[in-house]
């Protein structure tokens, strides 16, 4: 199946010419590529996130397959969605679904299912790819979307992606499991300014010390509403598998520093995991 693109002119630029040229006002220079396991990145529109966006992938080597796990705004599809096969046309060309790394995912999950549906208005995975093609178009994805925020449903579905990138190392080497994980998230949402980044700060501080359940507690005791909580969670899991020794935070801020509205503010953050 080729998916469609959902967002494309409302959250980024519609036309290939000016997608580049708006995704390329992001990109920081001059900073040194390293591999990363992972990275935390927001999926608002570019105009309000694309700064931190553009920060995070400046830092990353982009690797051969990136597993792209978001939330699910929708409420359409199952409680882990993994998009099975096919690609996803994007106005920069279409990228293609790695459909062994969503074997190896399924296999090693109990909770994902493969799932279409789920993905077909969900934008919080699309609007990292022209970020991604910014760089190279030498890559495949594997999209997951958690409905299901349970600590138990994030530790599964996390360290069923670890079991999978070791698995396709153990078959085809280091290179073979040369993967990028990428969580989709924004932060707080819709509080003022700075009761965004003090909400926030505790939930990085969790994400920073690499501690999934850390962060979960704390999302859930201090009604954080971080949208992409559980696929952050699944990814310090799958982290934590693979061996993460640091994660550092790249960037953070919130809509108000763009609309210049800080009574009702969204946060966003990005992380770079190695």
């Amino acid at each position: 199946m080729i998916r469609q693109p959902a967002v494309a002119g409302r959250f980024y630029e519609g036309s290939p010419e000016l997608l580049k040229k708006e995704v390329g006002k992001f990109i920081v220079e001059g900073i040194k590529k390293e591999k990363a396991i992972g990275v935390v990145c927001p999926h608002a529109g570019y105009i309000y996130s694309g700064a931190v966006a553009g920060a995070v992938y400046s830092h990353v080597i982009i690797p051969k397959t990136i597993i792209l796990l978001g939330p699910n705004h929708t409420g359409i599809g199952k409680a882990v969605s993994v998009f099975p096969e096919g690609g996803w046309m994007m106005p920069n060309g279409a990228v293609v679904i790695d459909t062994k790394m969503v074997g190896l995912i399924l296999k090693h999950s109990k909770t994902a299912s493969a799932d279409y549906h789920a993905h077909q208005y969900e934008h919080s995975l699309e609007v990292q790819i022209p970020f991604l093609q910014y760089f190279t178009a030498d890559f495949s994805i594997v999209p997951v979307t958690i409905m299901d925020t349970s600590l138990r449903t994030c530790r599964d579905i996390g360290e069923a992606i670890a079991q999978a990138v070791l698995e396709r190392r153990k078959g085809e080497g280091e290179k073979g499991g040369d993967i990028l994980i990428v969580s989709s998230t924004d932060m707080t949402h819709y509080e003022t300014h700075d009761s965004a980044k003090a909400k926030d700060k505790k939930a990085i501080d969790k994400i920073l010390a690499l501690d999934p359940e850390g962060l979960h507690k704390t999302i859930k005791e201090n009604n954080i509403s971080m949208c992409g909580f559980a696929p952050t969670t699944a990814l310090l899991y799958a982290a934590r598998m693979l061996g993460a020794k640091e994660a550092k935070l790249i960037k953070y801020m919130t809509s108000g520093e763009v609309s210049g509205d800080y009574d009702q503010v969204v946060g966003y953050a990005g992380v770079v995991i190695r």
